[in-house]
């Protein structure tokens, strides 16, 4: 509390606040413009069979834009999709690697690349989800779509992507002028703002007796206890020992510090549950609109709440820890780094040992932050399909909102440090010798 005293005593950070306050108000008066064309109530109706498919995942992430189907329906998933498709390509493409090492020409570079990945990828999304929209109805029979064909298909394909591509410049703009990444505020915020419906639903849930009012204590202490535990894993560090050799350069002595390199026990953030999450959803997607035997089979089998869930659900998470893991951090290039500086891990040889020391180590935590990541995903699921427990505050969404909490206090309390430090400087006295 007072550090947020502080903050709204410097005039920067109080106005970057007040920005970024500005920008997620005029995300959400978006989320509530729907797109022309649509039959509200139908779709309403539809999403409410529709909440464990892909779409209420999506949904989810949009923050209800999707459900509303409003022009920012896409929400700023193409955007993420994008991004991620391009770290992958580094990896396969020189020519991307060449760039990402360039500096912050490069990077303003790879950006762009990023910019137009996420308008083609909104025009796709956006002709197909026009198209779906067409042949879908809600359970009554009524039609979604008022007025199909080549005009709705045009017209809303054109909505969503500009929707999108708004949503991409109100991030960046967040960033640079506001407080945190602006792109995970968006999501922060759309998942936050279906906490209110999430809680009055439980309350009500009360009420009617369905959930036992003595239970309510425990509940409020295993959730804040969740909470607790992904903070302190998000925070986690591995600290390795680094030192640095003494260099003479003429008749100054540079080096024989010491430091360390920290290594995050969860490397690779919420990419895994992400992607995971995205691909046990597919059966369920594809089961409600394909009524064939063996694919109603394959669904029912990988619904939420099934033994088989859970285990190809786990074991995604850990394919992806691993290899999201392997493209962020390389070991090798950490090694070569500190072997042209001077540096190395005390008792362990330069060069290559020390490139295996340092994927052993990250190996190990790696298990560690998989284990992690499964189990507080896996919980919510596990609470509502077997206690019939409304528990909101796990999974994800939870993932997503801690780590970008974190993200906004740190940047925060950077700015604190800068103007206590700067002030420290202006306002103390340094006389030279007589």
């Amino acid at each position: 509390m007072s550090g947020l005293q502080s903050a709204a005593n410097i005039p920067e950070l109080r106005r970057r606040i007040i920005f970024t306050l500005l920008m997620l108000a005029i995300y959400r008066m978006g989320v509530q413009i729907p797109t022309p064309g649509i039959n509200g109530e139908a779709l309403t109706a539809f999403f409410e069979q529709s909440s464990n498919t892909l779409f209420g995942m999506f949904n989810m992430f949009s923050g209800g834009a999707l459900e509303n189907f409003s022009i920012f329906a896409l929400g700023i998933m193409p955007y993420i999709s994008a991004s991620i498709i391009i770290q992958l390509l580094t990896v396969v493409i020189p020519q991307l690697e060449t760039l990402k090492k360039e500096g912050e020409a490069g990077r303003r570079k790879i950006t762009q690349y990023t910019r137009y990945g996420t308008i083609g990828l909104s025009i796709i999304q956006g002709t197909f989800i026009a198209m779906g929209l067409e042949g879908m109805a809600a359970p009554g029979g009524e039609a979604i779509v008022l007025d199909p064909g080549m005009e709705f298909k045009l017209m809303t394909m054109l909505t969503l992507t500009s929707g999108t591509a708004f949503l991409m410049w109100l991030g960046e703009q967040m960033t640079e002028r506001g407080i945190g990444n602006g792109i995970s505020m968006i999501i922060f915020a759309g998942i936050v703002a279906r906490g209110p419906a999430a809680i009055a639903n439980s309350v009500q849930l009360v009420k009617a007796g369905e959930i036992a009012i003595f239970f309510v204590p425990f509940l409020l202490i295993f959730m804040f206890a969740v909470i607790g535990t992904i903070v302190f894993f998000e925070t986690s560090q591995r600290r390795i020992p680094i030192q640095y050799a003494k260099r003479v350069v003429g008749r100054k002595v540079y080096g024989g510090q010491s430091s360390h390199l920290p290594l995050k026990i969860n490397v690779s953030g919420v990419i895994p549950p992400i992607f995971a999450s995205s691909i046990m959803m597919f059966p369920a997607t594809v089961g409600s609109f394909i009524q064939i035997d063996w694919v109603q089979q394959v669904s029912a089998a990988l619904s939420p709440g099934t033994v088989w869930y859970y285990i190809v659900f786990v074991a995604m998470v850990v394919f992806f820890c691993f290899f999201y893991t392997a493209i962020q951090f390389k070991p090798d290039d950490v090694a070569e780094n500190l072997k042209k500086n001077g540096g190395f891990i005390p008792g362990i040889r330069p060069g290559k040992k020390t490139a295996d020391f340092i994927d052993k180590v990250l190996t190990r935590i790696t298990v560690v932050g998989a284990i992690y990541l499964s189990t507080v995903c896996v919980l919510p699921t596990i609470l509502i399909s077997q206690f019939n427990i409304p528990f909101y505050f796990g999974g994800t969404a939870l993932l997503i909102v801690v780590g970008v909490g974190i993200d906004v206090i740190s940047r925060v309390e950077s700015h604190l440090a800068m103007r206590n430090y700067e002030g420290f400087m202006k306002q103390g006295r340094i006389r030279g010798r007589s």
